[in-house]
Protein backbone atom coordinates (compact mmCIF):
# COMPACT_ATOMS: atom_id res chain seq x y z
CA UNK A 1 0.00 0.00 0.00
CA UNK A 2 1.36 3.45 -1.33
CA UNK A 3 -0.25 6.29 0.79
CA UNK A 4 0.48 9.79 -0.73
CA UNK A 5 -0.41 13.36 1.94
CA UNK A 6 0.68 16.52 1.56
CA UNK A 7 3.09 17.77 4.21
CA UNK A 8 2.16 18.94 7.76
CA UNK A 9 0.57 16.25 9.66
CA UNK A 10 2.21 15.06 13.12
CA UNK A 11 3.62 11.95 13.66
CA UNK A 12 0.46 10.40 15.17
CA UNK A 13 -1.96 11.45 12.85
CA UNK A 14 0.06 9.62 10.03
CA UNK A 15 0.78 6.44 12.41
CA UNK A 16 -2.99 6.29 13.13
CA UNK A 17 -3.88 7.04 9.01
CA UNK A 18 -0.93 3.60 8.49
CA UNK A 19 -3.17 2.06 11.37
CA UNK A 20 -6.37 2.39 10.31
CA UNK A 21 -5.81 1.53 6.50
CA UNK A 22 -3.94 -1.58 7.75
CA UNK A 23 -6.64 -2.94 9.63
CA UNK A 24 -9.47 -1.97 7.32
CA UNK A 25 -7.13 -4.06 4.80
CA UNK A 26 -7.39 -6.95 6.72
CA UNK A 27 -11.36 -6.86 7.70
CA UNK A 28 -12.31 -6.31 3.85
CA UNK A 29 -10.03 -8.14 1.61
CA UNK A 30 -8.85 -10.57 3.76
CA UNK A 31 -4.96 -9.73 3.82
CA UNK A 32 -3.14 -12.08 6.49
CA UNK A 33 -2.18 -10.62 9.90
CA UNK A 34 1.30 -10.59 8.86
CA UNK A 35 0.87 -8.91 5.43
CA UNK A 36 2.14 -5.32 6.05
CA UNK A 37 3.45 -3.41 3.66
CA UNK A 38 3.28 0.42 3.72
CA UNK A 39 4.95 2.92 2.10
CA UNK A 40 3.50 6.52 2.69
CA UNK A 41 4.87 9.66 1.04
CA UNK A 42 4.77 13.18 2.05
CA UNK A 43 4.54 15.30 -0.87
CA UNK A 44 5.10 19.39 -0.99
CA UNK A 45 1.65 20.96 -1.88
CA UNK A 46 2.16 22.14 -5.54
CA UNK A 47 3.37 18.18 -6.03
CA UNK A 48 0.09 16.33 -5.86
CA UNK A 49 -2.47 18.12 -8.36
CA UNK A 50 -5.07 16.11 -7.71
CA UNK A 51 -8.40 17.75 -9.86
CA UNK A 52 -11.95 16.33 -9.46
CA UNK A 53 -12.51 14.42 -13.00
CA UNK A 54 -15.23 16.41 -13.62
CA UNK A 55 -17.53 15.73 -10.33
CA UNK A 56 -17.52 18.55 -8.60
CA UNK A 57 -15.59 17.07 -5.89
CA UNK A 58 -13.75 19.67 -4.36
CA UNK A 59 -10.49 18.80 -2.55
CA UNK A 60 -8.64 20.36 0.57
CA UNK A 61 -4.80 20.26 1.73
CA UNK A 62 -5.65 17.28 4.11
CA UNK A 63 -6.12 14.65 0.79
CA UNK A 64 -4.83 11.41 0.94
CA UNK A 65 -4.07 8.80 -2.32
CA UNK A 66 -4.42 5.41 -1.40
CA UNK A 67 -2.55 2.68 -4.40
CA UNK A 68 -2.92 -0.88 -3.13
CA UNK A 69 -1.10 -3.30 -5.28
CA UNK A 70 -3.24 -6.60 -4.65
CA UNK A 71 -3.93 -10.04 -5.63
CA UNK A 72 -7.18 -10.20 -7.38
CA UNK A 73 -10.44 -9.36 -5.30
CA UNK A 74 -13.78 -9.17 -5.70
CA UNK A 75 -15.99 -6.43 -6.45
CA UNK A 76 -18.04 -6.63 -3.34
CA UNK A 77 -14.40 -6.62 -1.26
CA UNK A 78 -13.19 -3.53 -2.80
CA UNK A 79 -16.46 -1.61 -2.31
CA UNK A 80 -16.64 -2.45 1.33
CA UNK A 81 -12.92 -1.52 1.75
CA UNK A 82 -13.41 2.01 0.11
CA UNK A 83 -16.34 2.37 2.34
CA UNK A 84 -14.59 1.17 5.54
CA UNK A 85 -11.57 3.10 5.54
CA UNK A 86 -13.10 6.14 4.46
CA UNK A 87 -16.11 6.05 7.02
CA UNK A 88 -13.12 5.29 9.71
CA UNK A 89 -10.75 7.92 8.35
CA UNK A 90 -13.48 10.50 8.22
CA UNK A 91 -14.84 9.28 12.36
CA UNK A 92 -11.52 8.82 13.89
CA UNK A 93 -9.01 11.32 11.61
CA UNK A 94 -11.91 13.81 10.82
CA UNK A 95 -10.62 12.87 6.77
CA UNK A 96 -13.59 14.59 4.64
CA UNK A 97 -14.20 11.75 2.42
CA UNK A 98 -13.91 14.09 -0.48
CA UNK A 99 -10.22 13.93 0.13
CA UNK A 100 -9.73 10.18 0.13
CA UNK A 101 -8.73 8.69 -3.41
CA UNK A 102 -8.34 4.58 -3.84
CA UNK A 103 -6.90 2.82 -6.33
CA UNK A 104 -6.40 -0.76 -6.54
CA UNK A 105 -3.94 -2.24 -8.88
CA UNK A 106 -4.24 -6.04 -9.15
CA UNK A 107 -1.58 -8.42 -10.21
CA UNK A 108 -1.01 -12.38 -10.27
CA UNK A 109 0.97 -14.70 -7.83
CA UNK A 110 4.03 -14.53 -10.06
CA UNK A 111 3.97 -11.07 -9.57
CA UNK A 112 5.47 -11.11 -6.56
CA UNK A 113 8.46 -11.99 -4.27
CA UNK A 114 8.95 -11.11 -0.74
CA UNK A 115 12.79 -11.63 -1.18
CA UNK A 116 15.35 -13.90 -1.56
CA UNK A 117 14.78 -13.77 -5.51
CA UNK A 118 11.86 -16.37 -5.01
CA UNK A 119 8.04 -16.19 -6.00
CA UNK A 120 6.95 -17.85 -2.63
CA UNK A 121 3.33 -17.84 -3.97
CA UNK A 122 4.58 -20.43 -6.30
CA UNK A 123 6.98 -22.18 -4.93
CA UNK A 124 4.72 -23.06 -2.08
CA UNK A 125 6.27 -21.13 0.73
CA UNK A 126 3.02 -18.93 0.76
Amino acid sequence: MRIDVIKGHDAGYLKQLLTIAYETQVQTLNTPISDRYQILTQHEPFEMQILDTGLGIKRSRNIVVFNLTTRPRSTKAKLAFYKQLAARLNKELGLRKEDIIFSLVPNNDDDWSFGNGEAQFLNGEL
